[in-house]
């Protein structure tokens, strides 16, 4: 879908942002910064490595999509990139307009415009909206005379992007494409940056459909069988989740046939869709191909372990019908049955 490595990091400017309850936590550059090579290649990694998976989204608005204000001055940069600076200033002002939340941190905003992205079967312009909250300490240790110094600096950690957005030049009239980090995301507060400032929308790839289904089936299980087994439903997460791994394109009769097989649990899977859609405010569709990346995001969600007290864990991986559960009255004790053909 994308491919980031030879992405060249033309222009950059960066600015100081903080919540709108404190006036003074707006302060901005006079000018771009022009880094020697090296700090372009740190900066590089800081601002695209975190952008591993391909859930794509775009700007929106409830009336008319010039009116988003961020995709206004994206698009003018786009246009003539020369603008680039006077409106990393705009965005920077805006985004400070819209943290309203006093517990919002004040951090850098760096704005960046990038060359040579590959999205797609196309090499196009991105432009990067990023910024770091989070302050780390770090020790420089240096040798001095006939010893060494050590100092505490407050520091970015590079590898640990708080929020940012990778804006692709390509399907303007809908709103672009773009990819989120948000890492901070963790209460009211946190929301400023995508449903405030930017104001997106998730868009709806095949990414997108594996995802929404296979969180479907995962809550299907957890909420329709709360009184199953942990056997049983770790063996229905997996039974779906392996459909996914094995087929190339999703087909819901397909699927109910294989993996839910009887008519009662059909039915009972359909009502929950429904529900499940109605509160989510999600779709799903009965037909897409699968995206490999969405699947694989998925397996570390997909909980396949037997916690049995504090002595004890058993990983499932396949097979379901080689483990039983049993009662042993003499002891008054659960226990597992499993059978396997080697030991390795």
């Amino acid at each position: 879908m994308f491919q980031l490595k030879n992405a060249r990091l033309d222009r950059l400017a960066v600015h100081r942002v903080g919540s709108k309850t404190d006036p003074e936590s707006l302060d901005l550059s006079k000018e771009e910064i022009t880094p020697d090579e090296d700090i372009l290649n740190l900066l590089k990694k800081f601002f695209l490595k975190p952008f591993t998976e391909e859930r794509l989204f775009s700007f929106k608005h409830t009336t008319d999509i010039n009116l988003n204000e961020c995709y206004h001055y994206i698009k003018e940069v786009f246009s003539d990139p020369e603008k680039f600076y006077d409106n990393s200033r705009n965005i920077a002002t805006l985004l400070h307009s819209e943290s309203r939340h006093p517990n919002i941190k004040t951090g850098e905003l760096y704005l960046a415009y990038f060359d040579d992205v590959n999205f797609g079967e196309s090499i196009t312009e991105a432009i990067g909206i990023f910024k770091s909250e989070s302050k780390e300490t770090y020790l420089k240790v240096y040798p001095k005379k006939s010893t060494y110094q050590v100092e505490a600096h407050n520091g970015v950690n590079i590898n640990k992007l708080d929020k940012g957005c990778l804006i692709f030049n390509t399907e303007e009239e809908d709103g672009y494409r773009m990819l989120i980090i948000d890492k901070t995301n963790k209460g009211g507060e946190a929301q400023y940056w995508m449903d405030d400032f930017l104001q997106v929308k998730i868009h709806e790839n095949n990414y997108y459909h594996t995802e929404a289904y296979l969180d479907l089936c995962m809550n299907f299980v957890e909420e329709v069988f709360p009184e199953a087994d942990k056997i049983d439903k770790i063996g229905m997460k997996q039974n779906a989740a392996n459909y996914f791994k094995e087929k190339e394109a999703f087909n819901v009769k397909e699927f109910e046939e294989e993996v839910m097989q009887e008519p009662e649990i059909i039915d009972a899977f359909n009502n929950f869709k429904s529900q499940y859609q109605e509160a989510k405010q999600v779709k799903t569709y009965d037909e897409f191909d699968i995206n490999k990346s969405a699947v694989k995001k998925s397996d570390k969600f997909i909980k396949s372990i037997l916690k049995l007290d504090k002595n004890f864990h058993i990983y499932i991986h396949g097979d379901r019908s080689r483990i039983e559960k049993g009662y042993d009255e003499d002891r008054q004790l659960n226990y597992y049955t499993v059978y396997y053909e080697e030991e390795n």
